[in-house]
């Protein structure tokens, strides 16, 4: 069985981080190990003042232990990281475990402004990790980020979608996925990059006029457990792009309070049917 370290916070309430990566993860077949960064009462969006509680001085210790048991991991999956120094630990563990996929979630922000937690420096160091990733799954306001640029939500052309695609993967990942991208000829995709034989893909979606917290969890999960079950990359897009689908609109019709994110609990038994997906495109 596969094993994932999952370097992520616990919000108690808001279905996101690893209150939706343990579950999708397991129902993929995959062992998924947490490693919490901070735990929270509930997500930063939507329920007032927030209770935190920063683990930084806890990653390290735990590395050490799992050292010393001489455990390994299939995957190292980094995401939303509550302090500075919790970048130089994420460091360490893809140090520790270089055979490992070093997945980056880029958690800084979305729709054009980076989070409230998410200090300058914080953004500054997300290069480190770039830097040393296998995969990087920014949205395209943390693509711009990444890019040192103004994020620009307005619709792209397949050759500026390829040229940033591009772009982050010279900064070090062989594989780069960008998701919600706004694509000039109307359509809404999530974007793939393999710089390994230089492909690039799409993946169209339907959306619908709500925003959830917590998706961009769910996709790199099923992202991440598609590649690590044997997907090739757009095979693996179209997967996890096609469960977001699904799970968001059967949310949507339930006209489910958005704050809460996306009632996946529904629809976890889609991921056992592994069935071969096929909607992706070139780009």
């Amino acid at each position: 069985m596969k094993r994932v370290a999952a370097i992520h916070d616990l919000s108690g309430m808001g279905r996101c981080s690893l209150s939706v990566i343990l579950p999708t993860l397991s129902a993929m077949g995959i062992q998924v190990c947490p490693v919490p960064t901070a735990i929270l009462s509930t997500h930063t969006g939507g329920f007032g003042e927030v209770e935190l509680r920063d683990l930084t001085d806890y990653i390290s210790p735990a590395l050490e232990h799992y050292k010393r048991l001489g455990e390994d991991f299939d995957c190292i999956y980094s995401g939303f990281l509550a302090s500075t120094g919790q970048i130089d630990h994420c460091l360490e563990f893809f140090a520790s475990f270089p055979n490992a996929l070093k997945v980056v979630d880029t958690v800084m922000g979305d729709n054009g402004k980076p989070y409230r937690t998410c200090t300058e420096e914080l953004r500054r160091r997300m290069s480190e990790l770039v830097a040393v990733a296998d995969i990087i799954t920014p949205n395209v306001t943390e693509t711009a980020m990444l890019l040192g640029e103004e994020p620009d939500l307005m619709p792209m052309t397949s050759q500026q979608a390829k040229s940033r695609l591009a772009r982050l993967a010279e900064k070090g990942p062989d594989i780069v996925v960008i998701t919600g991208a706004d694509m000039a000829d109307g359509k809404k995709c999530n974007l793939g990059y393999d710089k390994r034989n230089s492909s690039f893909w799409r993946v169209p979606y339907h959306s619908v006029p709500a925003n959830y917290p917590g998706t961009g969890d769910l996709f790199a999960s099923v992202l991440i457990g598609g590649l690590l079950r044997g997907d090739s990359l757009p095979i693996a897009i179209s997967r996890s792009t096609g469960y977001l689908e699904t799970t968001i609109k059967a949310t949507y019709s339930y006209s489910a309070e958005a704050r809460y994110g996306v009632m996946f609990e529904r629809t976890l038994p889609l991921l056992n049917e592994n069935k071969e997906q096929d909607n992706f495109e070139t780009l």
